[in-house]
């Protein structure tokens, strides 16, 4: 956060609210990564499972061992052997959403939403779409600790979560890579995680958090205010860590505004790298940006 001499940026205080008129047009795009698992099913199993995205895809023969109650029958009677019947089963992914809420996500310092209001919206656009596709989600915050919320699916559980959400205050400071170990102990099938943060954390304790969830389907959205991707401050100013509190008397300078913005690159480039190398999909955004062009960009790629 920076001030001006005989200025303060004040903060957002106000309660914020989601602002849900963008779900509309979230409709004609599909979120959900589905994982295709290939396994038989037949008789009693097959009839429970009907109508639920499950494809026949071949037939192999019965084997010592398999039970009786898999045998397709009719295929007993036409061909005079016994063969049990293969299908390929949709399974969806469950989303896990890692929300930064930590005390300098409430930074903003114009009109713009503060980064955690901005990465709020973003959270609660893709439970939505989870949601349409009655999947089970979760948001938990963190910041030192993290809040985990049990996966849930349904549109009344969507409501409760943004409500919850409605009243998160942030604050404290960021411990990225003791919350993505305790989270990481609440995740016990592969799944979707999606976390959303400034990442202004030690690059090793991100670079920590991704390969920690590199076995998932992972996807990082960074959040930052204009004044922060491009330092656009000049002469004698005050800048203040939101989360230790300490304030730094100093002089913007050109030189200084030049170092600060290839230090910035610098990092947003090693989590980028990072991401590449595990195969994650990162993203950064600037709060200004329209909240639905940003989400656009992310989901666009996922279309199916």
């Amino acid at each position: 956060m920076t001030e001006n001499p005989g200025r303060e940026l004040a903060m957002n205080k106000k309660r914020h609210t989601i602002d849900v008129d963008f779900f509309r047009q979230l409709d004609r795009f599909t979120f959900m990564v589905r994982k295709r698992v290939s396994t038989a099913y037949a008789g009693n199993r097959r009839s429970i499972h009907s109508g639920r995205g499950l494809d026949t895809v071949g037939y192999r023969e019965y084997n010592r061992g398999d039970e009786l109650r898999a045998v397709d029958w009719k295929a007993y009677a036409r061909f005079e052997k016994l063969y049990i019947r293969q299908f390929e089963e949709d399974k969806s992914l469950t989303t896990h959403i890692l929300l930064d809420s930590s005390k300098s996500m409430d930074y903003t310092a114009g009109d713009s939403p503060s980064k955690f209001e901005y990465a709020t919206m973003l959270a609660a656009g893709f439970a939505y779409l989870v949601t349409k596709d009655n999947d089970k989600f979760a948001i938990s915050t963190f910041a030192e600790n993290v809040d985990i919320t049990k996966p849930r699916r349904g549109r009344k559980y969507l409501l409760r979560a943004i409500d919850r959400l409605e009243t998160v205050k942030a604050g404290g400071k960021t411990a990225i890579d003791e919350c993505t170990i305790q989270y990481g102990r609440a995740i016990h099938s592969r799944s979707l995680v999606i976390i959303i943060s400034d990442f202004l954390q030690d690059p090793k304790e991100i670079e920590s958090a991704i390969y920690r969830f590199s076995d998932h389907d992972l996807m990082l959205v960074q959040v930052l205010d204009r004044t922060e991707s491009a330092l656009n401050i000049h002469g004698h100013s005050r800048l203040i860590d939101l989360e230790s509190g300490v304030k730094l008397e100093t002089y913007i300078s050109e030189d200084l505004k030049t170092e600060y913005q290839e230090k910035l690159t610098k990092h947003i480039n090693q989590i980028r790298d990072t991401c590449s190398k595990v195969g994650a999909e990162f993203y950064t955004f600037t709060t200004d940006i329209p909240i639905f062009e940003a989400f656009f960009h992310t989901i666009s790629r996922r279309r199916l």
